[in-house]
């Protein structure tokens, strides 16, 4: 007890390692300059000449910044915080999701891009007014747009939160810096200065990771014991084979599940769409694809051993329990600003890389936002603007569109546990939206009707079960079991920690609203098609025979009348490109 006496309270301890040195400040405000730099060049020096260029590069982008800006663009702040935080909680079950993200490359490279590579489009909701009509494209459109609206705040609040909490500095005065910064070069600049600043912000991101793991590694005692201090708590382990949906990590839901949620936020989602579509050639596309899923292997395994290396050194003594990290995901800046409390510098730079993260993710969906609002919002309602009027409207969206998240900040601040929900709504609202897509690609039965009406019940149904699932974790009737903590050993006194889950509660909750967030892209998905079928067995069923808007695998099934059936009109639209199929 009177050792006790001269241990320091976890207050006192928390904020001593809340230290931003000059030289970090430095470190930091320089990335945020270059960026701003990357815009002006591309803004004024190398000057975009149409909207094609502002959009998509004047579709002749170069293949590795294409990669970096694509794994920058997927890999956010959330991301980059959250991963390490899983595995510290839960164990290694989730990076075998990247399954998932195997299986959906190849259906990338096999179907989607194929298609609208030879259609040569902007947005990729401009392919569901092909395959169907325009009451369907606008629902696809809608369906992105509000995914963005939730997400985008919340890609900005998460990394300004985690600034605050190793700085102190006011989460109000860094957001709007933030979103400054990016508006400018991506306003001025369009997918060129995205592009090049995704470069600049993926070796940041990079580096600053690899540099944690490094000297954490040294201080634990090497690669080996963090294995071991892992492995004795069962944190290396392998999804469950059990065939039970509800299990959070099971073989099936980090394969099947995680193959339609990939689906859902990669193939039908115009932020990466429209980088794999800025390259000349489809051949250049298909090699992004795996350049892309190299790096977001690279990343996971980065960002997932961090978390690894997390445990080992908080072995004795968790800062969850004992509340020297407010928040689980504070733990990475906390391990930073512990492990580098003598390095000058360095949590500059690992706040540059977080925010580095935000950034892209922040000016890829402004970017992509302006190519939805102009191609599928404005120009089928209103005048076909000038070239010159294009790109103000494009530049305007950018600049509303980018106030208008820095405002939602300010409501993401006060969501509290609603903050999981909302990420779940979005990431749900996805998996209609990749249903309609398939369904276009794969079954030539189906009609817009058909489409529309299994899209909007596909909707409504994902966002139910994930509102009732995240409802009950928000009121404490779900639970997950997490892998074991110890605070036996520690260097600073605090109150008694709250015991946390070692087994699943969650009896009261019917087992639809606990099946695993990896099925709500699936069961979107699913309850769309079926929808969709029992629909087209009606009478009236009409469905367009533009031959270049199926997968290439159902080309040759189709009645060879059938594959000229479409207007001269819609033929001149577009460049068809028999040799994209060789």
């Amino acid at each position: 007890m009177a050792e006790d006496n001269f241990k320091s309270d976890v207050a006192d301890v928390r904020f001593s390692l809340q230290r931003f040195t000059y030289v970090d400040y430095a470190v930091f405000i320089m990335m945020l300059t270059i960026c701003g730099l990357i815009g002006i060049y591309f803004g004024f020096v190398n000057k975009q000449k149409s909207t094609q260029d502002y959009l998509m590069g004047g579709r002749n982008m170069k293949l590795v910044p294409v990669c970096f800006s694509l794994v920058a663009s997927f890999i956010s702040g959330i991301s980059l915080l959250g991963t390490p935080t899983e595995l510290y909680l839960f164990g290694t079950a989730y990076v075998f999701s990247l399954f998932g993200a195997v299986a959906m490359s190849l259906t990338l490279g096999s179907t989607f891009l194929p298609v609208f590579h030879e259609l040569q489009i902007t947005s990729v909701y401009e392919y569901l007014e092909l395959r169907y009509d325009k009451r369907v494209r606008i629902f696809g459109s809608a369906i992105f747009s509000i995914y963005l609206m939730a997400w985008l705040p919340i890609v900005i609040y998460v990394p300004a939160l985690a600034f605050n909490q190793v700085t102190g500095f006011n989460i109000h005065i860094i957001s709007p810096i933030i979103c400054s910064v990016c508006i400018f070069y991506t306003s001025l600049g369009g997918l060129k200065a995205v592009v090049w600043t995704d470069v600049l912000q993926t070796i940041v991101m990079v580096s600053a990771m690899i540099l944690v793991i490094f000297k954490s590694t040294i201080i634990v005692g090497g690669i080996n014991e963090v294995l071991r201090r892992n492995w004795s708590t069962d944190r290396l382990a392998f999804p469950s084979l059990t065939f039970d949906l509800t299990e959070r990590h099971s073989i099936w839901s980090v394969s099947i599940g995680a193959t339609f949620y990939w689906i859902g936020n990669i193939a039908v989602n115009q932020s990466m769409m429209q980088r794999f579509l800025a390259l000349s050639e489809l051949k250049s596309a298909k090699r992004a694809i795996w350049g892309f899923l190299f790096g977001v292997f690279v990343i996971v395994f980065i960002c997932g051993y961090s978390g690894l290396v997390a445990y080992a050194k908080y072995y004795e003594c968790d800062p969850l329990d004992s509340k020297l990290a407010l928040a689980k995901d504070q733990l990475l800046p906390l391990l930073v600003m512990d492990v580098f409390a003598d390095w000058e510098g360095m949590p500059g730079i690992f706040i540059a890389g977080v925010f580095s993260a935000a950034l892209s993710s922040l000016s890829t969906g402004l970017n992509s936002m302006a190519a939805v609002v102009l191609e599928d919002f404005w120009k089928p309602f209103c005048k076909v603007p000038t070239p010159k009027q294009s790109q103000i409207i494009v530049r305007l969206v950018v600049i509303i569109l980018g106030c208008i998240c820095f405002g939602l900040v300010f409501v993401v601040e006060k969501l509290g546990s609603v903050l999981q929900l909302t990420m779940s709504l979005s990431s749900a609202s996805m998996g209609p939206l990749a249903g309609v897509f398939l369904m276009g690609l794969f079954f030539p039965f189906i009609d817009s009707t058909d489409a529309l009406c299994g899209g909007i019940i596909g909707l409504l149904s994902a966002w139910w079960v994930t509102a009732q699932s995240q409802f009950a974790i928000a009121k404490g009737l779900m639970k997950y079991n997490e892998k074991i903590r110890f605070t036996n050993n520690c260097s600073y006194t605090f109150k008694s920690a709250v015991i946390h889950a070692t087994e699943s509660s969650s009896s009261e909750v019917p087992a639809l609203y606990r099946i695993s967030y990896l099925w709500f892209t699936a069961l979107g998905c699913i309850v769309t098609v079926t929808i969709s079928c029992l629909v087209s067995l009606r009478t009236s069923n009409k469905v367009k025979r533009d031959i270049r808007t199926f997968a290439p695998a159902i080309r040759k099934y189709l009645n060879k009348r059938e594959q000229n059936d479409f207007s001269m009109d819609e033929k001149s639209r577009f460049n068809i490109i028999p040799e994209a199929f060789n």
